[in-house]
């Protein structure tokens, strides 16, 4: 346990800075940058092109001529905008949405208007504006399709976003009424008998409160999330004595893993409300944390009572909790981010997936913003 020192000292506030017309766009711009969206461009403009040619195909399904000459032409179009995106994706994202997205159209155009022009060139023909000029406007009208696709998907990022915020702030207010009256009753109890434990019990609660009531960063360091684990524990052990034992097997290189803040304290309380607390003999919760290559995983296990007509509304509990931090994690983390749970033997058994990522990462601190 931290010394009491250590736990009373106040904990600097994050600060909030208002939000510019760049952290708005920044979503909305396209990372071409990454392979993996490269790739899935290459492979929509191929498949427009093979789409293309098949209804303009004169005789048989496809004229494969044509269709080689054409596809050869997009992907060096596809490239180097993807390029030119991806190289000015920096002064791109410092203007409004509309600016951003006439910039592109006119990169994108320019841009074909060339290919145009060097194609006639490499074919030994004279320049045919006409055709130029066609390729221009099928390319705008292309890439406006593609920027309201992303444009729609910017709006359904935040608006997912926004859902997260409201799930975090209704966790960060919500700690059970029970849970707050056993813990006073637990320290009352300990103030004759025992008060340097209640002390230490006092500032246990006003941490875990602090940590629930304040506006804290998207993402937090393991270790910080892990001592309001503890705290929280501690409290519990008050009242439940001897049945609790907790045991701790967390590797210290992924002390600085960046986690979302509350995410694993309400599967302590899971831990505690349907399992210890049910069985007279109470029981051990082990929480263990390792890292595997690029993943940290990070499991609770814990006794539960055998399964019963009446144990449905602990069953639920269960899912809504973990319903809701999996829903956070994959906002702030993505599909690489996941949350099993199973029941075997009589042990429940909780398991967070998280992508390697400390809270010094750049990647990190983009998330936090």
């Amino acid at each position: 346990t931290p010394k009491t020192e250590q736990a009373a000292r106040p904990r600097p506030m994050p600060r909030r800075t208002a939000t510019t017309t760049a952290d708005k766009s920044a979503g909305f711009v396209p990372d071409l940058c990454r392979i993996r969206a490269v790739f899935m461009l290459l492979v929509t403009s191929e498949g427009m092109v093979l789409l293309l040619e098949m209804l303009s195909a004169r005789q048989g399904w496809i004229d494969w001529e044509s269709f080689a000459l054409v596809s050869f032409f997009v992907q060096w179009v596809t490239l180097s905008s993807a390029a030119l995106i991806c190289g000015l994706r920096q002064p791109l994202t410092a203007l409004s949405v509309a600016w951003s997205s006439i910039a592109i159209l006119v990169l994108i155009g320019s841009n074909t208007l060339l290919f145009s022009l060097i194609g006639d060139w490499i074919m030994g023909q004279d320049t045919r504006w006409n055709l130029a000029l066609r390729n221009v406007v099928i390319g705008l009208l292309i890439t406006g399709l593609v920027l309201r696709y992303f444009y729609l998907q910017f709006l359904w990022k935040q608006e997912r976003q926004a859902q997260m915020e409201a799930s975090l702030s209704a966790l960060q207010a919500r700690i059970h009424p029970h849970f707050l009256f056993n813990a006073m009753n637990a320290i009352a109890s300990l103030i004759g008998s025992n008060p340097a434990r209640a002390e230490e019990a006092v500032l246990s609660l006003s941490d875990l409160f602090r940590a629930s009531l304040s506006r804290q960063d998207r993402l937090v360091p393991l270790k910080d999330e892990l001592l309001l684990c503890r705290r929280y524990l501690e409290l519990e052990a008050l009242r439940l004595g001897d049945r609790l034992n907790v045991v701790w097997n967390i590797q210290s290189e992924i002390d600085n893993q960046a986690v979302a803040p509350l995410s694993l304290q309400p599967l302590m309380e899971n831990a505690i409300y349907h399992g210890i607390q049910q069985l007279p003999e109470g029981g051990n919760i082990e929480i263990t944390g390792v890292r595997r290559k690029s993943h940290v995983y990070l499991t609770i296990r814990n006794p539960v009572p055998p399964a019963s007509e009446n144990a449905s509304d602990g069953h639920q509990g269960n899912q809504i909790a973990v319903s809701n931090t999996q829903a956070r994690l994959r906002a702030l983390f993505g599909e690489t981010a996941v949350l099993k749970h199973s029941r075997q033997g009589g042990i429940y058994t909780v398991m967070v997936r998280l992508p390697w990522r400390t809270m010094s990462d750049r990647a990190a601190r983009q998330q936090e913003r």
